[in-house]
């Protein structure tokens, strides 16, 4: 299950990226030093009830959502949000 939360993420962030279209980086913060794409992997065991992955790069909490993508919607009038994953109920 965690496998599979985490490549729909995967596929937004790519998904989100395409579509801005942009030719410079999009959050600074992140480290461009590694040798191969950064991937943050989490087991659903290891999440809270309800957890809400960023989409739009600007979160100052990366790669959970801070609420960056507001400012950011509102300034490109874009329509992006974060990806949010809740454990199942028993």
């Amino acid at each position: 299950m965690a496998s599979r939360a985490m490549n729909v993420i995967l596929r937004s962030h790519l998904s989100t990226s395409s579509r801005i279209g942009c030719a410079a980086r999009i959050n600074k913060n992140i480290s461009t030093n590694e040798s191969s794409p950064i991937v943050s992997k989490f087991s659903v065991s290891e999440l809270a009830d309800k957890v809400a992955f960023c989409r739009c790069w600007l979160s100052s909490k990366f790669p959970k959502c801070d609420g960056s993508h507001v400012k950011h919607n509102t300034a490109t009038g874009d329509n992006v949000g974060p990806v949010v994953v809740e454990k199942p109920k028993k």
